[in-house]
């Protein structure tokens, strides 16, 4: 099967790319339902909204400090090794999550060491899947390819993430946690299935480091006026929204006494309107 692209080349869904969407949709399914179940485990620990706001941000954080850093290495790895294997690392630290919860260990401390260790490595996976692309489609096809790939993600995270967290909660809480673990794990075994060729590690020139790469890719980012204004403006925007992101939880299961199905379609709601938008 085959999807014709504007420029006249095909994006063939059989091989590669085929298996990079499925990969990156599901991986994006199960960051949704955890992303609705992990402030759920955390109002169900405490109702203060400063501790809420912690774990919360501690999911924020790594693409502020490590996310030019996942850029740059995502540049000098084996992106198709790389991709995998943090998809393993985060399945398996998901599932040891889950197995922690379903013997009632849960505390806030290591939810916030959770989602603080799988945006970090999220930092790495994200770059080295956009750069990835371009190996697996025609240049002409990127265009199309990429967008399919950007709304099936939307898709899967947005209107069905959000909803069935909600209620996995419900059928018990460790049920999210082995949900995304299993979608991590599947994701895994689908990159690491890629075809070696054409998939090569980029070649760098002669004594260049990660130091310099990243100056200058934030010199080139500054001098675009265009690109320069989108950050600053995606910058503003998201230390108001993850403010709200982080209490919203209390907001409607506390405050308003809602039930966990209701918070992930309120998610879903917020998220579809991003999209709308």
């Amino acid at each position: 099967m085959t999807v014709v692209a504007e420029a006249g080349e095909a994006v063939r869904w059989r091989g590669g790319y085929g298996r990079l969407w499925s990969a990156a949709v599901l991986s994006r399914f199960g960051d949704a339902v955890r992303n609705v179940a992990l402030p759920l485990v955390a109002a169900g620990l405490t109702t203060s909204p400063f501790l809420l706001s912690v774990v919360s941000a501690a999911g924020y954080l790594p693409w502020l400090l490590f996310g030019l850093l996942g850029g740059a290495l995502a540049d000098r790895v084996d992106r198709r090794r790389a991709m995998w294997t943090v998809d393993l690392a985060r399945g398996l630290l998901v599932a040891a999550f889950a197995v922690a919860l379903a013997l009632d260990h849960a505390h806030l401390a290591v939810l916030a060491v959770l989602a603080f260790a799988l945006t970090t490595l999220q930092t790495l996976f994200d770059n080295a899947a956009t750069a990835i692309l371009p190996a697996l489609v025609p240049r002409p096809a990127l265009p199309s390819a990429n967008a399919r790939l950007m709304t099936g993600q939307a898709l899967a995270g947005t209107f069905l993430g959000a909803p069935a967290a909600g209620l996995l909660v419900g059928a018990g809480v460790a049920l999210p946690f082995a949900v995304d673990a299993a979608t991590y794990l599947v994701a895994a075994a689908l990159i690491a299935s890629l075809p070696r060729s054409g998939i090569a590690t980029p070649a760098r020139p002669a004594g260049s480091t990660l130091r310099a790469e990243i100056a200058a890719g934030l010199r080139w980012l500054w001098r675009d006026r265009l690109l320069r204004g989108g950050c600053l403006a995606n910058l503003l925007a998201n230390l108001v929204i993850g403010g709200l992101q982080a209490l919203l939880v209390l907001i409607i299961t506390r405050w308003a006494g809602a039930s966990d199905l209701v918070f992930g379609l309120v998610l879903a709601a917020y998220g579809a309107g991003g999209v709308v938008g």
